[in-house]
């Protein structure tokens, strides 16, 4: 991919881009210390965005991705239910849910180690973690248990995919309000969810999944406080 680093969604300390193949952790890890999540949005040198206010449903925190050399690279705020992964029993189906996804835009650069060279984060790689997002809480219901992986890797390839190719076919324009502004996003839509990803004047990409919930009447704007998300 020309600039998007395949990013894993994870809440430890990681070097991105992930190896081909590599499956997206579940956006939300069950167990994770309240305090321990907030200690890693706290160390992001960008603004988080979430849903604004006309959003008056439950907020949660997910994960944030950090680089070997500490680094916050992107991280994630959740909206609405917290998603289960859909299933044969069909209760995801009542899911109402939106992620959305800060990715801090930076240029080409070193590794942490100092070994290599990461790519340009750009609104592809917000598309990308937005993708593979959404797939993380996915599972046909009529897909056997054994083959999920085998299911995961050829969806999460096809997700890669896309994120790279922002203005093919799979896409269309919405614009929705990022503090206020309209802002230009790249949209599509999916058996399993939506997906859009778009850039902002505060110097990060967004990208957003969900389920249940419509897109088209969402806004974002800054968080001004983490505590809203963390109770």
């Amino acid at each position: 991919m020309e600039t998007t680093s395949r990013l894993a969604a994870q809440g430890t300390v990681s070097d991105s881009p992930a190896p081909d193949g590599q499956r997206p952790l579940a956006a939300a890890q069950a167990g994770t210390p309240p305090r321990r999540a907030v200690d890693g949005y706290l160390r992001a040198t960008f603004p988080w965005y979430g849903l604004d206010e006309a959003f008056t449903g439950p907020r949660w925190l997910m994960q944030v991705g950090i680089a070997a050399d500490g680094t916050v690279q992107h991280g994630a705020t959740g909206h609405g239910d917290e998603p289960s992964i859909r299933s044969e029993a069909g209760c995801a189906e009542r899911e109402r849910f939106a992620a959305v996804i800060t990715v801090a835009a930076s240029p080409v650069r070193g590794s942490g180690d100092g070994t290599g060279v990461l790519d340009a984060t750009t609104v592809s790689s917000a598309a990308w973690l937005a993708g593979s997002g959404l797939l993380a809480h996915t599972w046909p219901g009529q897909l056997d248990h054994s083959l999920r992986d085998d299911w995961l890797d050829q969806q999460t390839e096809t997700a890669f995919e896309l994120a790279d190719d922002l203005h093919g076919p799979a896409w269309s324009v919405l614009s929705l309000p990022v503090d206020g502004v309209p802002t230009s996003f790249h949209y599509r839509e999916s058996d399993f969810g939506w997906v859009l990803a778009g850039s902002t004047r505060a110097g990060v990409h967004i990208g957003a999944y969900g389920r249940g919930m419509s897109a088209y009447g969402l806004g974002f704007s800054a968080v001004q406080d983490l505590g809203a998300y963390a109770s």
